[in-house]
């Protein structure tokens, strides 16, 4: 990815993660502390980072909720926090980053800065309100143990991977992290059943009920025709019914699927893959998703070679959508 594009692509990934976390407690601003919780599950560097040093998802909010109450304490306020729901970001509206967030990403994307969560990491841990200090002392670590331990890091920064050129096919392959342990994220996309908990263009899955899902197994899934928040999606009615292959099952560490469209048979398939690595805090993702240009379909070259940028932006977003939704299941 260019600088420009991983930016980008780094601001909607912690803009997502710290909006969902936010909704947790009924809030539609995401504030500096909502930021800190998106950089620990982030699958950039910055998130390897934290993990490192013993931060998880369950410390980071024990320590930022006892943060609030310190800080609630200090002015003669004694409360009982609320306690947190389910994610509802999904099923809402009105979302917005806070002040400070924008500043930390203002700073992130200044002359000489990447935009990356690494860069972003590095302006929040100094953020002068000193709440994210405070919460990082809680959880027996200081700004400058994270940004010494984020200098080592990067001298061993590997290469962001991206959309892959293809003349027949368009394909990407991305990162993800779940908190969750291996055997947990396995157990998820195992299950046929449970497709649409992390496939988000999947409503429902059809599967008989004594079969097994072994490599070769197939089922019949129903596409999704309406958001979460209620709103109608747009979508063909040939492509809402979807046949779906279990290509590879090598448990407890690769899974990959091929989506083909029986009520439209000159349409392209869609092929999904995902392995898992056990990583500090949880479970390393890397997700591929290809489109596999049917034969029989009449190419375009100069259509195609206009309109592949948008494709390849559109696969970026499918495999954002992919990861995001899995690691939700575990937040």
């Amino acid at each position: 990815m260019s600088k420009f594009t991983n930016a980008a692509a780094t601001a909607h990934t912690l803009s997502l993660t710290a909006m969902e976390e936010a909704s947790r407690y009924g809030q539609r601003t995401a504030e500096i502390d909502h930021m800190f919780l998106a950089l620990v599950v982030n699958e950039q560097l910055a998130g390897q980072v934290l993990r490192s040093l013993g931060i998880t998802l369950d410390s980071a909010r024990d320590a930022v909720t006892a943060q609030h109450a310190a800080q609630l304490e200090s002015l003669g306020i004694s409360t009982t926090m609320p306690e947190p729901g389910e994610i509802v970001f999904h099923q809402t509206a009105g979302y917005q980053w806070g002040e400070g967030p924008l500043v930390v990403i203002k700073k992130a994307n200044e002359s000489g800065a990447r935009g990356d969560a690494a860069a972003a990491l590095r302006e929040l841990v100094v953020e002068p309100s000193g709440m994210i200090e405070a919460i990082l002392h809680r959880l027996n670590t200081t700004p400058q143990q994270v940004i010494s331990t984020l200098d080592k890091a990067e001298q061993y920064r590997s290469a962001t991977r991206s959309a892959q050129k293809s003349r027949q096919n368009l394909a990407g392959v991305s990162e993800g992290f779940a908190p969750a342990a291996v055997e947990q994220v396995w157990a998820l996309l195992a299950d046929p059943l449970r497709m649409p908990d992390w496939e988000p263009s999947i409503s429902a899955v059809t599967i008989d009920d004594e079969e097994t899902a072994v490599t070769g197994s197939t089922w019949q899934a129903h596409a999704r025709t309406q958001r979460l928040d209620g709103k109608p999606i747009k979508i063909k009615p040939s492509l809402i019914q979807q046949r779906v292959e279990l290509l590879q099952k090598s448990e407890p560490h690769t899974l990959e699927w091929r989506f083909t469209y029986p009520d439209a048979p000159s349409a392209n398939a869609r092929r999904i893959r995902v392995e898992l690595e056990p990583a500090a805090g949880g479970t390393h993702l890397r997700l591929s998703l290809t489109w596999e240009r049917n034969p029989q379909r009449t190419r375009l070259p100069l259509i195609a070679w206009v309109m592949r940028p948008l494709a390849r932006a559109l696969v970026w977003l499918q495999l954002s959508q992919l990861s995001s939704a899995i690691s939700r299941n575990f937040r």
